[in-house]
């Protein structure tokens, strides 16, 4: 299986393959969130390969799941009732701050009951954040349970096929739904969540998406995005599969040629420390392909829901650079030079 490496050879790749590239306010606002209809989730009928034990055990899991959506069903109403009940203190800040600026003055008493709102404010704010929290657990627990269930019917046999364009939005979806990390004041943000690395006896658990350093029968070495397989403690080595659908190569590799891909997203607002800075030197994933790519960040993700803004190396333009392209944070880790030497 050949690759192209380097942004000069990105445009001689086949243009159908997952490899190829190029192809002001008058008050305080008030968001009100819209409550989601509970829908009952429906699963891929099972292959006809699976045991009677297995489905059962799919079923059990699939009812785990309809309990858990109902919980965080439950979670959002509480968290709307939340903030409709701290509305009016916050209301009653906005009064004093706008009678304390017409009056050109803070009064001792003024003062004190200032104090209090702010108080009942933090405290409704983190009533508020810890059921929002509690909601997000469950929200993670629903997708372990669902990546489990993946991983259990694809070991039975039942063989994934994802076209090209498919694959493409699934990476995309992705990215946009990986978890954002919302950690309490002060606390530091954990390993894997946006440019933090993994700690370095960190072992990825079979399923989780990887950068993994492949080399073709040419002697090429490249980034692809894989997932793993498997993990031998014994040999420090991964079986990754490569997510390409049009390869499915399996290969088995070391640690020092497999990097974790973030499992949550920074938030550039509370974590700017988590996060890739201009000029910084990555790897990411050239838009359109399922490869990694040296690059330089042009600007880091604004908000959560941001991208980064990322030059990836090409020697046709003349500062060596194409023009800026967006990459979701899920997709940009650290840079880490190629190797020679041979395992």
């Amino acid at each position: 299986m050949g690759r192209t490496s380097g942004a000069k050879n990105k445009a001689s790749t086949s243009a159908g393959s997952p490899r190829s590239p190029r192809p002001e306010s008058g008050g305080p606002v008030r968001r009100r969130l819209r409550l989601p209809e509970l829908v009952e989730l429906s699963l891929t009928p099972y292959p006809l390969s699976l045991s009677t034990e297995m489905i059962m055990a799919m079923n059990a899991e699939a009812s785990t799941i309809q309990n858990k959506l109902k919980s965080v069903s439950k979670s959002i109403v509480e968290i709307e009732e939340e903030r409709v009940k701290g509305d009016p203190n916050l209301d009653a800040i906005n009064s004093f701050h706008e009678k304390i600026q017409q009056e050109g003055k803070l009064t001792p008493a003024n003062k004190v009951k200032l104090k209090s709102l702010y108080v009942t404010a933090r405290s409704d704010a983190e009533k508020e954040a810890q059921l929002i929290r509690n909601a997000l657990a469950s929200i993670y627990e629903i997708r372990t349970i669902r990546n489990e269930l993946r991983l259990q019917a694809k070991h039975s046999g039942n063989k994934e096929t994802i076209r090209r364009g498919a694959l493409m939005k699934m990476l995309q979806n992705t990215a946009q739904t990986l978890p954002l990390w919302i950690g309490s004041p002060g606390e530091e943000p954990p390993a894997l969540c946006g440019a933090v690395q993994a700690e370095s006896n960190y072992a990825a658990k079979a399923g989780d998406m990887v950068a993994a350093l492949y080399r073709g029968s040419d002697g090429e070495e490249n980034w692809i995005l894989a997932e793993v397989i498997s993990y031998n403690p014994s040999s420090s080595k991964y079986e990754v599969e490569d997510i390409d659908e049009e390869q499915r190569e399996r290969m088995v590799l070391s640690r020092r040629r497999v990097i974790p891909l973030p499992t949550m997203r920074a938030n550039p607002d509370t974590q700017p420390e988590a996060l890739f800075h201009e000029g910084d030197i990555v790897n990411a994933i050239y838009p359109q392909t399922t490869c990694f790519y040296k690059g330089v960040v042009k600007s880091s993700p604004a908000t959560a829901v941001d991208d980064y803004e990322i030059l990836f190396e090409d020697s046709s333009y003349a500062d060596g650079f194409a023009p800026p392209l967006r990459v979701a944070q899920r997709y940009v880790i650290g840079y880490k030079e190629k190797k020679s030497k041979k395992e």
